[in-house]
């Protein structure tokens, strides 16, 4: 990345850094912003930036925010608090998920016949994962429910760790497909991916948490220090697991819920870590989307492409949604508000990068242009739709409180929000 394109990401930073508090409570969300603002300059407005998708710095950027977004909501959950408490985000995650990929694989194949089973799942399980930052005034709104905006928050911190096994599974059925390699070749590099990654994960995450954690307890680590260095777990795991051959995204992951359930008394200073440089990490990513993988990806959008983004965000996901939630005693309008609140952000956007760089794969461009299709949406749709949706649901959660006792405001032990 060159001077001037770092002096315009950190203009945009500033700028918005200035209205920040203002805009929290409106309809314009950070997300908006930076995908706005890296349209404008990018390919599809000036053009005065002048990095192009095949620069190393794209790609770092994308992983390394990703190997941060998977370790830090991680580290948020709780798992005996999940199984004791949290009924809901277990539903969405173990019935609601698997149904999304399911529906969402069939609707692929059946739009799609060129693409075949392991290409449609692949798609599929790109555009699955939630992002609760682009619905931020809905988790951070009091007036709902905060079984519900915990319901929304637990989900997005999971399901992105538990996608991305079934991503990779797909992606090596996809290149089974194409006879590239025989398929006892790709079984086993998926077992040693997706086995190899959750022991380096927890090994690194339940050593290198309580060696930290016993330093905080003595006192020999200062407190800024421990932000980078519980961080740094997240990139020993990641480095860790790749070079042993297993899976570095799904070994941060791991080692971010190993710390979050074994050296809970860090855990603090993950978070905190998460709300600045984290959150500046995701930003610069909707910023690169905007200007340059966007564009990239219209070339090769059509009609039907855009058709699957629509569905993706509304029945695709939605009707799993409300299947999970049978039995709950949940209203409606809750139904449909869980249902909608599942953006698309940062997971999607990495996952799609990395099928990007899998030559093996034809329908890889035209998957990459709809998952792309299906965040944009999302970022503009969820964003402008969280504030005044909050609300109006705030406002009909009171009122059915006040009629008669509603599964909505049954207590809960709350975990960190994302």
């Amino acid at each position: 990345m060159d001077t001037t394109s770092v002096t315009i990401v950190s203009l945009a930073i500033i700028l918005y850094s200035l209205v920040s508090a203002r805009l929290r409570q409106s309809v314009i969300t950070a997300p908006i912003v930076f995908v706005s603002f890296g349209l404008l300059v990018g390919d599809a407005g000036f053009g005065v930036l002048e990095f192009r998708l095949e620069h190393d710095a794209i790609h770092l950027l994308a992983e390394l925010t990703l190997i941060v977004v998977l370790f830090t909501d991680a580290s948020r959950i709780d798992l005996k608090l999940l199984r004791r408490e949290h009924d809901l985000p277990i539903r969405l995650l173990t019935i609601g998920l698997p149904l999304c990929m399911l529906v969402g694989t069939i609707a692929a194949w059946w739009l799609f016949p060129e693409f075949g089973f392991w290409q449609a799942a692949v798609l599929a399980a790109i555009v699955a994962p939630t992002d609760a930052a682009l619905a931020h005034s809905v988790v951070t709104n009091k007036l709902v429910p905060t079984r519900i905006r915990q319901a929304i928050s637990v989900e997005s911190g999971l399901n992105d760790g538990l996608c991305l096994p079934l991503f990779l599974i797909f992606l090596c059925g996809a290149r089974v497909a194409e006879h590239l390699e025989t398929t006892a070749y790709w079984v086993q590099f998926a077992a040693m991916q997706i086995g190899l990654g959750p022991l380096v994960g927890i090994g690194v995450g339940y050593i290198g948490g309580k060696l930290i954690e016993r330093s905080a307890i003595r006192e020999w680590v200062s407190h800024s220090f421990l932000e980078l260095t519980t961080i740094a777990l997240a990139l020993v795991a990641y480095g860790t697991a790749e070079s042993v051959g297993g899976n570095g995204f799904i070994a941060a992951f791991c080692a971010g819920l190993t710390v979050g359930n074994v050296s809970r008394s860090i855990c603090l200073a993950i978070h905190e870590f998460a709300e600045a440089e984290g959150q500046l990490l995701t930003l610069l990513i909707f910023f690169v989307f905007g200007a340059v993988l966007l564009p990239l990806a219209y070339t090769n959008l059509t009609f039907t492409g855009m058709l699957f983004a629509i569905l993706a965000l509304t029945v695709l996901r939605m009707l799993p949604v409300a299947i999970s939630l049978v039995g709950t005693r949940l209203r409606g309008e809750t139904r449909l508000f869980v249902g909608w609140f599942g953006p698309r952000g940062v997971a999607s956007i990495v996952f799609a990068l990395v099928l990007l760089q899998e030559i093996e794969v034809p329908a890889r461009q035209d998957i990459f242009a709809i998952a792309m299709a299906t965040v944009a949406l999302s970022v503009f749709c969820h964003g402008l739709t969280a504030y005044p949706v909050a609300k109006w649901y705030a406002v009909r959660a009171e009122r059915a409180k006040e009629i008669s006792p509603a599964a909505e405001h049954e207590p809960i032990v709350e975990m960190p929000f994302r």
